[in-house]
């Protein structure tokens, strides 16, 4: 299975992928005169000046939810993979990754807010949304919702729920083995599967609103209590913090370290993290109540930011500066670190024994609880947004009870996650990010060579601005914008 999945990864992860990610960033950053550096100041504002409503929830809301998705296990173990597999460069990669996807992150939430529709009482939308209604191929959006619907219904869980099983037992301590039909499974991971499921299972079947209010409170929180953390570590080791920068720089072009392994997996990683240009993004701001769908598109970008280059760069710093990493090449390790390479990369092993160094034993149940709340809320995004596929297929096939088989089938990843191995789970996750990356890039692309929706978007809500409105409106017929329907009542 494991070779099966290797292989699988190696087509859809292959080099074409990783630079049309940077591609499409950099082409987007241009289009949009960098909106990223331009209105970042405009993205704070924009946190909180809508309110929720009885369809939609406010724009920090959405933040928070689509933060959730973003902010997980591949900012604790896939940061510590990166390192691991692609040197100390990677982290600079996933820097560029973050920056240039910020603007892509713009483009596909914008495209999500314009082609949003109303479903049963609460806003709907993604990139199933606006392929069918933009491009007019609802064949792609069936492909899009499908795929979406299996990756982050059945493949994603599996890296969240692994990552917590195994942070739990590096923890706690495994001792204690149970033979069961999916292989011996410690105590330890046995108990943590069980609490994950029945905590998932009540919040996920009170539906989106009970989603946006667990995360709108432990997002911030988890995020603020984990960069304090590292920001305390960093302190304590400051007289190398200049040294640790210039190792992420000089490594990411260095031959000792490989500069195709430092830019895919940081690239991939970063991906992974950010999830800009993945499409899942798209989800959480379409079911946002905003005046104008550049709004929620501009919250969406900052997301980007507060997941690579503040929670990322904290693991990132976490772990090079304690010296607690190693670094595989292709056939052995080859520079760095004083980890033991039988620690496993794909695992919050560096991360925990970083902060062990520091902190003792505290460190390592510390880590735990971060990742805890960091893939636990990432598993209630992925809820939703499989949700808003399933509600999407739903509007043309109907089958019994999709959403409770959906629900179901969730925490039956959940669970297999967390008691399986790493590298299987971080396999199947990286083909389900891998496939949605492929669909999502090259239909916004295609959209913008059909209209240019988001960058008029973008220019109405920004001559608005400069006009000093007090209330900002959204006219897509008279930006050339057809389908828009929402926005046409």
């Amino acid at each position: 299975m494991q070779d099966i999945v290797n292989q699988i990864n190696s087509y859809v992860w292959s080099p074409a992928l990783v630079y049309l990610c940077l591609a499409a960033g950099l082409f987007f950053s241009i289009l949009t005169r960098f909106v990223q550096v331009r209105l970042f100041g405009e993205m704070i504002n924009l946190l909180f000046s809508s309110k929720e409503s009885d369809r939609g929830i406010s724009s920090f809301q959405a933040l928070s939810v689509s933060l959730s998705g973003r902010v997980g296990t591949g900012n604790i173990a896939g940061v510590a993979a990166a390192i691991g597999f692609g040197g100390p460069g990677a982290v600079f990669w996933m820097w560029v990754v973050a920056f240039l996807g910020a603007s892509t992150a713009y483009v596909e939430s914008a495209l999500g807010q314009i082609y949003k529709e109303e479903d049963e009482g609460q806003y709907r939308g993604g990139p199933a949304y606006y392929i069918e209604k933009a491009m007019g191929q609802k064949w792609y959006a069936w492909i899009f919702a499908i795929t979406t619907i299996i990756a982050v219904g059945l493949l994603l869980p599996t890296v969240q729920s692994n990552s917590i099983g195994n942070a739990a037992e590096l923890a706690f301590g495994g001792s204690g083995i149970l033979e069961t039909s999916l292989g011996t499974v410690t105590y330890t991971k046995l108990a943590t599967a069980t609490i994950v499921v029945t905590v998932l299972g009540i919040i996920i079947f009170g539906g989106v609103k009970r989603i946006a209010h667990v995360t709108q409170i432990v997002v911030p929180f988890m995020a603020l209590g984990y960069i304090l953390m590292a920001v305390v570590i960093i302190a304590i080791h400051i007289s190398d913090l200049p040294r640790i920068f210039m190792l992420i720089v000089t490594d990411a072009f260095t031959p000792m370290a490989g500069i195709g392994a430092a830019i895919g997996w940081g690239v991939k990683r970063g991906v992974y993290s950010n999830e800009a240009g993945q499409g899942t993004g798209p989800h959480a701001a379409a079911a946002s109540e905003v005046q104008h769908p550049a709004q929620q598109g501009l919250v969406q970008a900052f997301s980007v930011y507060v997941d690579t280059l503040f929670v990322c760069s904290a693991t990132a710093f976490m772990i090079l500066i304690t010296n607690q990493y190693y670094v595989t090449g292709l056939e052995s390790a080859v520079s760095g670190g004083t980890m033991p390479t039988d620690v496993l990369a794909n695992s919050p092993a560096f991360t925990q024994y970083a902060l062990e160094s520091v902190l003792g034993g505290f460190g390592k149940t510390f880590v735990a609880v971060a990742l805890f709340f960091f893939a636990f809320t990432t598993l209630l995004a992925y809820y939703y947004i499989a949700e808003t596929n399933v509600a999407y297929i739903r509007r043309s096939f109907k089958i019994p009870h999709e959403i409770k088989i959906l629900k179901i089938l969730l925490l039956g990843s959940v669970f297999y996650g967390t008691v399986r191995t790493a590298d299987l789970a971080w396999g199947l996750g990286d083909i389900g990010v891998g496939v949605m990356a492929w669909l999502n890039i090259i239909g916004i692309l295609i959209l913008f060579l059909m209209g240019q929706p988001a960058l008029k978007a973008l220019k109405d809500y920004e001559a608005q601005r400069k006009a000093g409105v007090e209330q900002y409106s959204f006219d897509p017929e008279a930006l050339g914008i057809k389908n828009a329907d929402f926005w046409k009542k």
